[in-house]
């Protein structure tokens, strides 16, 4: 009695435009993954690995499990000897190192070739970063 008819419809002309508007937020969602986590860790990691790969003879180093010392030896395969206390030495792997807490003097052959550069590295390396520059770096900035 109240019930009325019921009328199929028609398909609707060209459905692209509704599929794109579905996925667009999947698309900004992943574009801004991207900027704020993605790239900021790519670039954390690649910092770290120049890091490990410049560190020579007379760096002071932090292990990963927080054991602070000063790199006697670099030795093969990725190979350091740090010495943790006078006349303790122990043998770590190059990716176990965290933080270079401080560069040390060049090595014989090294300082004829750094000069007076090297120094200047070293005291601009121990100044403490200010806020503003360490934000800058958060975001991906120098």
């Amino acid at each position: 009695m109240f019930v009325s008819t019921a009328y199929a419809q028609t398909a609707a002309p060209g459905g692209g435009a509704d599929m794109f508007m579905s996925m667009l937020p999947l698309v900004l969602i992943f574009v801004v993954f991207y900027f704020l986590l993605i790239r900021p860790q790519q670039r954390k990691m690649k910092e770290h690995k120049s890091m490990l790969d410049a560190v020579r003879r007379g760096d002071r180093i932090v292990t990963g499990g927080g054991i602070i010392g000063t790199v006697t030896k670099v030795g093969p395969e990725d190979e350091l000897t740090v010495e943790i206390a006078e006349n303790v030495r122990v043998r770590v792997l190059r990716s176990t190192v965290n933080l270079v807490l401080a560069k040390g003097e060049p090595a014989k052959g090294e300082a004829a070739k750094a000069g007076e550069g090297a120094a200047t590295a070293t005291v601009e390396a121990a100044k403490p970063e200010g806020a503003a520059k360490s934000l800058g770096k958060l975001f991906g900035r120098k």
